[in-house]
């Protein structure tokens, strides 16, 4: 009787993964009563289930494999041209918006900006409830790239969001009311951050951190889903070597730093901020890492070596955190070459055999192929003009230009650090057998700084001033290559591009794929575009105003497929640069065939002339360019040259705000927006100087008359 009642309960159990139990049924769709009881059905058996059907979108990269396939084909080439606006959401944010939507029957988490997370009725496109950590404006420096938040993670009735300033927080799916929260940053003195979305993994929260170009020791960590409890943590580079190191893999790690570059005072980097991915038959987890700390491989390591395990693809036990195998893509890292970049399990049939394979195009411009059962490389080929590297040999290991690793003059990299590919993702469609990829090229030189040292913020290294340790120089030669953006549909059997489209700018969005065999992807030029999977052709567009750099989902809800995207232009590449004359707050749209809801209006990006009238000693120009590029270029780009971003051109000001620049620059009203405070950073010298650059440089590209 025993045996029966428990084979019961476990039919019960398989039933709940694929439809709603009865009491989510009768509730009134969107009450607290369904939410609790669709969200709290949300587990690895649902994960697992869902992939197979496609109905909702219940984790970051829709599963487990993170492929951003669906298997939904209401919407398709043949009727894709009638798809409309449903309805579009304020997320109330000006800042960059990076997060994937996630969506249970109906109930749609999504973040914004600041990791503020909003739970929104799909049905009626109407807020539920919002829930704001509250992250300090005053925290924002900490971050080289915005401070976005790439969304959230569903599992047995919570929302997990993980802050940006390094909490992880534990929501009640229903109400949006905090069960827990724990501080995810082992060394609060260090610029650590957070803008990757949490995974669960059997039962496991896990989240990395970013905070490599500041200095900081890269690691993920583990947490209990119930109770919050750490449950384990794994460090991708080794500690100080003077003390014992945490497990074997540190140890053997250890043997590939040199200890006379004292990588340990600045932690090494190899920061975790992005990809993860499990297979759970295998019971392996996958974590890519991150770039080194500092930049220059000679001054963090300088009689060479590997540097494990920066700019890896890393297996983990998820029950212990434990290290199984790597396959490092940078040996030796050089160039900010994350391989953080979103990483895709598929199973392929190569050279006629069946192989468990990772797919996975990082910053430093090639597409590899690895084994995921033990990490063996299986091929790489670049997909941008690459020059770092003529290629990878039959053992894995990339063939260096040596032009790239010399240090005496400046070098224009390809890909530079913005990367080939950034953190945008990519998806598979195995019905096509084709990856769906953003690429782009950023061009940059680079030179190392020979002066550097530790937190020195020597005068003319970019952010210097706000605790960036990269010991290298951006741009002491201007790069001679341009800027692009592209979609390519590539085969990963055969490494070549099957299709190709160019667009107006770097910094696009993600991709979606699926069995209607379409492509959706949004533009940073303002559009939210669906493409034939097949031949690339672009079948349907909207308008969505801003830039979009974040990917969409899509779902069936009460038997209609529904696509949404939440668009807020953004990132690094995106805080002084741009490819729209249009901006508005951060807004989800969702679309569905015979959608017929107008589009919010769009506002025109206010920029003013450039700028005159401003006095200044043109003998301080050459110093303000110093103090300009170690505190400010980033975020607001060159002034005059660049237009702006999310965060506005100084050479596009109105006069008065640069004559008035100490009133901005110490505790000023941006600070709240998080602008950084230089209250005892930059001296009223300093600003002087300041406005000298911005004005002179405004005056020397102005056109003569």
């Amino acid at each position: 009787m025993r045996a029966k009642i428990c084979l019961y309960f476990a039919a019960l159990m398989v039933s709940a993964q694929v439809s709603a139990p009865t009491w989510a049924q009768t509730a009134a769709k969107g009450s607290a009563a369904h939410i609790t009881a669709v969200a709290q059905k949300v587990d690895g058996a649902f994960i697992r289930a869902n992939a197979r059907l496609g109905s909702d979108w219940p984790s970051h990269g829709l599963d487990y494999a993170e492929t951003r396939f669906s298997k939904l084909q209401q919407i398709n080439t043949s009727n894709v041209k009638d798809l409309g606006l449903v309805w579009s959401y304020n997320l109330e944010s000006t800042r960059g918006v990076e997060a994937t939507p996630l969506v249970v029957d109906g109930i749609m988490y999504v973040t914004a900006a600041w990791s503020v997370v909003h739970a929104v009725d799909v049905r009626t496109g109407k807020r539920i409830w919002t829930f704001d950590p509250k992250v300090p404006r005053e925290a924002g420096y900490k971050g080289c790239c915005d401070v976005v938040n790439r969304g959230v993670a569903l599992y047995q009735g919570k929302v997990f969001v993980a802050s940006y300033d390094g909490r992880l927080i534990a929501l009640d799916a229903a109400t949006g009311q905090q069960l827990w929260e724990k501080d995810t940053i082992e060394n609060r003195k260090m610029s650590y951050t957070i803008t990757g979305a949490p995974r669960v993994f059997k039962g496991k929260v896990i989240i990395g951190n970013g905070g490599a170009e500041y200095g900081v020791r890269g690691y993920i960590t583990a947490y209990d889903a119930a109770t919050g409890e750490q449950k384990w943590r794994w460090y991708t580079v080794p500690g100080d070597p003077s003390k014992p190191f945490e497990d074997e893999s540190m140890a053997k790690a250890a043997k590939t730093w040199d200890p006379a570059g004292k990588w340990w005072e600045l932690g090494g980097g190899g920061t975790a901020w992005d990809s993860l991915t499990f297979d759970p038959e295998l019971n392996l987890m996958y974590v890519g890492t991150g770039n080194g700390s500092p930049w220059s491989h000679a001054k963090r390591s300088p009689a060479g070596g590997d540097n494990l395990y920066l700019a890896s693809i890393v297996a983990l036990n998820p029950d212990t955190g434990k290290y199984v195998w790597h396959y490092q893509q940078t040996p030796g890292d050089n160039w900010d070459y994350t391989s953080t970049q979103p990483m895709i399990l598929a199973d392929l049939k190569i050279e006629g055999k069946n192989r468990k394979v990772i797919m996975h195009a990082p910053k430093n411009g090639f597409f590899f192929v690895i084994d995921r059962v033990n990490g063996k490389f299986i091929s790489a080929q670049n997909f941008v003009p690459v020059n770092w590297a003529t290629g990878y040999d039959k053992n894995g290991r990339p063939m260096v230009n040596p032009e790239a690793r010399q240090t005496e003059r400046p070098f224009e990299i390809t890909p530079s650090p913005y990367g080939a590919r950034n953190w945008h993702s990519m998806s598979y469609n195995p019905q096509t057998g084709l990856v769906y990829m953003p690429v782009q090229s950023v061009p940059l030189t680079l030179v190392d700084n020979k002066a550097w040292k530790p937190n020195a913020n020597i005068p003319g290294e970019p952010h210097g001033g706000l605790g960036w340790n990269m010991s290298k120089m951006a741009n002491v030669e201007p790069p001679k290559g341009k800027p692009f953006g592209r979609l390519i549909a590539w085969d990963p059997i055969a490494q070549k591009a099957v299709w190709t489209r160019e667009q107006i700018s770097p910094w696009n969005g993600g991709t979606v794929s699926t069995a209607g065999n379409l492509v959706f992807q949004g533009t940073a030029d303002g559009r939210f575009i669906a493409y034939d999977a097949k031949t690339g052709q672009p079948l349907w567009e909207s308008p969505t105003g801003t830039g979009v750099v974040a990917a969409p989902s899509t779902y069936m809800v009460d038997g209609k497929q529904y696509v949404s995207i939440a668009v807020g232009w953004g990132g690094v590449y995106g805080l002084s640069q741009r490819a729209t004359d249009r901006q508005g707050p951060g807004t989800v749209y969702t679309f569905a065939l015979g959608g017929k809801a107008p589009l919010p209006e769009f506002v025109k990006y206010r920029m003013e002339e450039l700028i005159s009238g401003v006095k200044y000693d043109p003998q301080q120009v050459g110093a303000g360019t110093l103090l300009y590029v170690n505190n400010c270029v980033f975020c607001h780009g060159v002034p005059g040259v660049d237009r702006g971003g999310n965060i506005p051109n100084l050479g596009y000001m109105n006069s008065a705000y640069i004559e008035n620049l100490a009133n901005f620059v110490y505790k000023g009203p941006a600070n709240e927006r998080g602008m950084p405070d230089f209250t005892g950073k930059l001296d009223k010298d300093d600003v002087e100087k300041l406005k000298a650059f911005i004005q002179g440089t405004a005056d020397a590209i102005r056109p003569k008359k």
